[in-house]
Formats: structure tokens, sequence, C-alpha cells
């Protein structure tokens, strides 16, 4: 018995330095954000002029972000939003990546906020046991993977595939953690999470799960949110595959939804799930034009208001032109918008369109089209 019970002691003893050691993950976060953390494990790594340079340059971003975009945008907000950015429901945030930024300063008081993409989520991270030398020049990777969107309000995917797949720090969780911190937010928890086939959430995978992680922290105003990400493919071969997703978020509830900067995608055949699921799920809808065409808004479930300027989508994107959308912009002459807003991050260049429900989102199932086998 002897034996065993020096291991024990050796086990507990290790769990308690473990326990010590251990750094809270909006402790981290501050530190990725750049924000103070004495008191804390990391107050050490915080004094070199590495961390510091990055802090300085953090600071600086972010005062200029806030000024041409988030204090805009909250007051757009407060003024078109009032019920919806009030409400405590849930908000779906589909082909957003780990852009959290945007989500609340649309939707400040959601419950639950799901966002969803490609990119993984990658490991949590874990400052004190990177490899020597790796800590500073993953942070100058972490701040490069975040010039688009600072700069323009977007990510840009090709990119992300790169940022996001470093050694150190990879995956979304840093850019969801610096976000969080940056918006005053205080992170309680992290778990990964999977959700089965029947939607059901687990922290266990199963065959045909999607992936993600669940962050539960507290907002600027003192209030507990839910943030999930969840890794997944939303094409509707890839609903299919893994319908657990959908499913989850329709256990939610009736949602607020942004869409920007989506590459049109819903705007493909290949698309139709995300985009019915949407549209009859959800009473209130922030887009551009690059989320759901205004063809598929019912004119009989929803109104329309329209913002800004529309000269049609960029380079990239030229072959998803909206001929209605023009016509509208053409004719009705819609307010202008201060910030910028999707792919055409000027604000004198970008177009906002605002869907909301005239029914409950229940009722805004949307009749089934018939399929057409392609030309051979």
């Amino acid at each position: 018995m002897k034996p065993l019970l020096f291991l024990s002691l050796a086990c507990a003893f290790t769990l308690r330095a473990f326990a010590q050691d251990a750094v809270a993950p909006n402790d981290t976060a501050r530190f990725l954000a750049g924000l103070p953390v004495r008191d804390t494990p990391l107050e050490g790594l915080s004094r070199n002029s590495a961390w510091v340079d990055h802090a300085t340059e953090f600071d600086k971003a972010w005062k200029e972000l806030d000024a041409r975009q988030l204090t805009k945008i909250r007051a757009w907000s407060g003024e078109f939003l009032s019920d919806a950015s009030a409400d405590k429901g849930p908000m779906f945030y589909m082909f957003s990546g780990p852009d959290i930024l945007y989500a609340q300063a649309f939707f400040p008081n959601a419950s639950t906020y799901v966002l969803a993409g490609l990119e993984p989520v990658g490991p949590i991270p874990d400052i004190l046991h990177l490899p020597p030398g790796a800590l500073f020049p993953s942070l100058e990777n972490l701040r490069k993977s975040l010039n688009s969107v600072l700069s323009f309000s977007f990510f840009i995917t090709k990119d992300m595939k790169v940022d996001l797949q470093q050694k150190q720090l990879s995956g979304t969780l840093p850019v969801l953690y610096v976000f969080l911190a940056r918006a005053g937010c205080k992170i309680d928890s992290v778990e990964p999470v999977w959700v089965d086939k029947g939607g059901t959430p687990s922290n266990a995978t199963s065959k045909g799960a999607a992936s993600g992680v669940k962050i539960i922290f507290f907002g600027p105003g003192g209030a507990q949110q839910t943030l999930y990400y969840f890794e997944t493919d939303l094409s509707n071969e890839g609903i299919k595959s893994k319908p657990g997703f959908i499913k989850f978020c329709e256990s939610l509830g009736t949602g607020r939804t942004l869409v920007k900067a989506a590459s049109y995608l819903m705007h493909l055949g290949d698309f139709t799930s995300v985009r019915d699921f949407l549209l009859a799920h959800t009473s209130t809808i922030v887009e551009d034009d690059s989320g759901i065409p205004i063809k598929n808004f019912d004119s009989a479930k929803w109104t329309l208001r329209y913002f800004g300027n529309y000269s049609g989508p960029i380079d990239l994107f030229k072959k998803f032109p909206q001929p209605d959308l023009f016509a509208v912009y053409k004719n009705s002459h819609p307010p202008a918008l201060t910030f910028g807003f999707g792919y055409s991050w000027h604000p004198a260049r970008s177009s906002l369109i605002l869907a909301t429900a005239k029914s409950p989102a229940g009722d805004n199932v949307p009749t089934p089209k018939p399929v057409t086998a392609p030309t051979q």
C-alpha cells in the first residue's frame, strides 16, 4: 500500500502544482490582446519589450477601429435595431470565421452567439508552455492575421487558411480571445464541444459530429453570455453529412442574423439549406449584398430597408450582381452609412440591408422550389 500512497500523494502534488501554474482563460485573452495582466502568472512576460510593442500596436489599432467603425455601428444599431439589439435571444452568424467583434457590435445583448466557418478551432492557447522563442513571433503572426478585419471589416479567406494554421497560437481561438478581451468582456470558461447528428451538444466526439468550442463570458455590462464557434461545412452536402449543427441552431429558437463578406455562397444552389434555415428561424437579418439575395425575401413575409450605396460586387465576385438591388438603390436613395460594411469597405461604397420578419419566424419557412436537372 505504501507505493500506492506515495503515488497518490505525488499525483495530488502534481495537480496542485498545475493548478498554481495554470493561467485563467481571461488572463490569456488579455495577454494576447495586449491588455494589462498584473498579478497573474503572465505578468513577467508582459514586461518583455516585444510584448510592450505588441500592446502598443494593438492599442493604436483598436483606438482607430473603435472611432472608425465600432462606435458608429453601435450608434446605428441603437437607432435602427433598438428592439433587436436589446433582444437576449440567440444570434446566428454563418460564414463568420472568428468575427465575434462585429456580432457583438450589432447585437450586444444576445444570450448566445453561434458562429460558423471552415476555419479550425485550434487548441486552447497555453502561453506558459510554448516552445522557447516561439511566443513573440506568434504574437506578431496574430497581429498579422487580424490586419484585414481591423482595416477592412472582414477576414480574407485565403489569408486565414495560412495565418490560422501556424504551429503556435493556431486556429480561431486566439482571435476570439483577442476580440472578447478588447470588447471589454471577461472570459469565464472555455471548453471543446461537439454536436451529434441529433443536434445534442457534448464534450465527447462521435461519428458525424460537428466540432467547435464553447466560451462562457461576461459582457461589458456584466451579463453572462455564451459563444459557440463551430468548424463546419455549410454547403448542402456538408449539412447533409453533419446535420447536427443546424439542428442545434434550431433548438435555440428564433434568433437574429448577421451576414457579411460571405463570398456570395448563398447565391448558389449548393447553399440553399443554410439560406432557408436563416429565412425560417430568424426575425432580423443584417447583411450586405453577399448574403441572401433580395429575390429570396418574400415581400409578404419580410420588410426590407436599405442603407448606403450599391454599385455591384467587387471584381473578385463580379458574377454575382443583383439587378433588382441596383433598381432599389437607384429609385429609393437610401440613407448613408457612416461605417464600412462588407467587401466594399469604404462607407461611401458600402451597402447594408436590414430585413425584418412580418410574422413569427416559424411562418417564414420558404416554399420548396422544384429542382431542375442540369443540362448535360
